[in-house]
């Protein structure tokens, strides 16, 4: 089989898995990243069931490991800092755990040597023929390649440039997130606390084997326009949200203005009959975005860039793009599901800002106790493992 040469536009995690694999496998990969770099910061994410066995074949574990997040006890306090409720042990952390900054820089790493990184740049347009794919970048020269995948998040310009408008696949739960790193002033270890009221959650996580702390603040809202690119903007959104916050509040805001990770972003997910048209296909979040709130989407991108590079080894572009649509849709479909009822999480009234404390304070003594974590549990496993040979490449 003559090896061939594929553009990826995304170099988060699921670009970078697809370009391990395939590369693997004797294609010629690029990716393309409009960040300047690998771009560092980002919550906790975390893996479940089938998709360790990926991180295995892709001898992974070891590096996971080097720099699992291992997190403690989540607890649940008021204004004053006094426990409320704790949560179930492994609510946020799965059967393995590492900030998604770390896990980017190890798939760097991992296929830096053998894969073509263009950073600082993006696609511009998109043109198939019965032979490939040309492409015209915002700096780069032209190019052209046999297939096109788009692994670029939930606002993919690929997905938009091929699909159409994200509106028409975007599904907003009603809910913005804020991440970024902070000192540990609170002392909270490795740890992780919630403070919560009507319409806003603000949380601190341990991080860094406790050297520094994760902030996250999210508030319920109803959709409305930002400039993804203006962060100075992005963070008048939260300190206007939140100036009248108690608990640790304030200080997270100063640190806040000081923060060179800070992310933004809608809690969304991505619905879509399908992820391929032509030469071009869309994985990870880009395709079907489950959002952070069913704990499923970097696993969801590992398991989709391992099918789709496994059934492209084997198959041409139009058989491996429907077998990967036909293995992923039903596990995509249960991850996007845990999130229904996402409004347990930030409660939008205060009397169901009530009932969820409530509902804290009562499950630890529940059968229900363990249902937060075996539900993922069973979601993660509800995929098998398809093997996939070897075929010999001919470079060239």
């Amino acid at each position: 089989m003559k090896a061939k040469h594929i553009l990826i536009s995304g170099a988060s995690i699921a670009g970078p898995v697809l370009g391990w694999w395939l590369s693997k496998y004797g294609w010629q990969v690029t990716i393309v990243e409009q960040a300047p770099s690998v771009r560092m910061g980002g919550y906790a994410v975390d893996f479940r069931g089938t998709v360790l066995k990926v991180l295995e074949k892709m001898d992974l574990m070891d590096d996971i490991r080097q720099h699992e997040t291992r997190t403690g006890k989540i607890t649940l306090v008021n204004k004053n800092n006094k426990k409320i409720a704790s949560l179930p042990d492994g609510f946020t952390s799965g059967e393995l755990e590492i900030m998604r900054g770390d896990l980017v820089k190890i798939l760097y790493d991992k296929t830096k040597d053998r894969v073509n990184y263009i950073f600082n740049d993006s696609i511009a347009t998109l043109n198939e023929d019965k032979d490939g794919v040309q492409v015209t970048f915002k700096h780069h020269a032209p190019a052209r390649y046999d297939l096109i995948v788009g692994a670029d998040g939930l606002h993919s310009k690929v997905r938009s440039l091929i699909f159409g408008h994200e509106r028409k696949f975007s599904s907003f739960l009603g809910i913005y997130v804020a991440i970024f790193t902070v000192p540990n002033f609170a002392n909270v270890g490795m740890d992780g606390y919630y403070y919560t009221a009507p319409g806003k959650r603000v949380g601190i996580f341990g991080a860094k084997d406790g050297k520094e702390a994760m902030a996250s603040f999210y508030f319920s809202s109803s959709p409305f326009y930002y400039d993804r690119k203006d962060t100075g903007k992005q963070k008048a959104i939260i300190r206007q949200e939140f100036e009248n916050t108690p608990w640790h509040v304030p200080q997270l805001l100063e640190y806040m203005d000081q923060s060179d990770d800070f992310y933004f972003d809608s809690v969304s997910q991505i619905k879509m009959d399908h992820w391929s048209k032509g030469r071009i296909a869309l994985i990870g979040d880009a395709a079907h975005c489950p959002s952070p709130m069913s704990g499923m989407g970097t696993s969801a991108a590992v398991m989709g860039a391992y099918i789709l590079a496994g059934e492209l080894m084997q198959h041409d572009y139009v058989e491996a793009f429907g077998n990967y649509e036909m293995e992923m849709r039903e596990f995509v479909e249960r991850c996007q599901a845990i999130a229904d009822g996402v409004d347990w999480f930030v409660p939008g009234t205060r009397f169901k800002h009530w009932m969820s404390q409530q509902m804290w304070k009562v499950l630890p003594y529940t059968p229900w106790k363990n249902m937060m974590v075996e539900m993922p549990a069973r979601v993660a496993n509800s995929i098998g493992m398809k093997e996939y040979g070897e075929v010999e490449m001919v470079v060239g």
